[in-house]
């Protein structure tokens, strides 16, 4: 069990302020401000610092809010296996939606052949949301699409995919587009905040000096199917994995847009805590994910 000060220390990471946390663990601010002195004293350390009016983690504060959530998760992931036994096979973890939806139901038939008990619970989320998730334990490891600060969690590529910009076979250019910034006339059919796939193209843009509001019309979905359906009615154009239109291009009822500017390929990754006890263990169910037998890279 996390001791009580360090959850007050957390809360304060939250919200990056004192009088919030105090109003969300209900108790007094010079309560809150006590917890964090004891361990400030104990570690030796400053972990907040004022700039200007902003509070901010200092060095030592990131480095006990890294360990701190590591053992948030640890312990809820303890509890999960003691509650359910040591002989069950149980696996807690998310999955972004394109791997939710499109790779996750042929690997997770494979595991369910080789453990037919095993119990199995899979959150299919945005990167964001199951970042968060992992953070406070809920989820033991992720799948994601997306981005993630690499120093707080451990990671194996799981595979290297192409992401590239799709439409209906019969869509109605303006013009006949042979550079992304051709395609800023039509309608651009996007993923929600925080989405990995979004967040991929975002950067692929920053990266060329341009962003999302060069295009002249956006539509949002948070829904991949909803995505892929209005693309292939011709509703505007879209950028998508590879592996998430891997029917649609093959029966034809999407094409890809060839763009002499954007050859993009993006890594899905396998993802926990960094310094997780149970690091052994996700390292082993990525094998069986996987159908690796052999040692796999751990990078972070």
């Amino acid at each position: 069990m996390l001791d009580f000060r360090m959850e007050t220390f957390l809360t304060v990471c939250q919200f990056m302020n004192f009088t919030r946390a105090s109003e969300k663990l209900n108790i007094t601010q010079p309560a809150v401000s006590q917890h964090i002195r004891f361990l400030e004293e104990h570690y030796h350390a400053k972990l907040f610092r004022y700039e200007g009016r902003k509070l901010k983690l200092t060095e030592a504060g990131e480095i006990l809010r890294n360990a701190s959530l590591t053992m948030m998760h640890d312990e809820q992931s303890m509890q999960n296996r003691m509650i359910a036994g040591e002989s069950s096979e149980e696996l807690y973890f998310g999955a972004t939606r394109t791997i939710g939806d499109v790779l996750m139901g042929k690997i997770l038939k494979k595991y369910m052949d080789q453990y037919p008990d095993a119990r199995i619970r899979m959150v299919v989320e945005n990167t964001r949301e199951l970042l968060r998730r992992l953070d406070e334990g809920s989820i033991d490891f992720a799948l994601v699409e997306g981005f993630f600060q690499k120093n707080e969690y451990e990671c194996i590529r799981f595979s290297d995919e192409p992401y590239i910009a799709v439409c209906a076979p019969d869509y109605p250019f303006r013009g006949q587009p042979e550079v992304i910034e051709d395609l800023f006339r039509e309608r651009l059919l996007l993923r929600e905040e925080g989405s990995g796939t979004r967040e991929v193209l975002e950067r692929c843009l920053n990266a060329q000096n341009f962003s999302v509001s060069d295009f002249d019309r956006i539509a949002e979905a948070g829904s991949l199917q909803a995505i892929k359906e209005l693309t292939k009615a011709g509703c505007g154009i879209t950028f998508l994995y590879g592996t998430a239109v891997q029917e649609e291009l093959k029966d034809g009822t999407l094409i890809q847009i060839p763009l002499r500017n954007f050859q993009v390929y993006h890594e899905f990754n396998f993802i926990w805590r960094r310094g997780s006890i149970y690091g052994d263990r996700y390292r082993e169910i990525f094998r069986r994910f996987s159908g690796q037998a052999e040692d796999v890279e751990i990078r972070g």
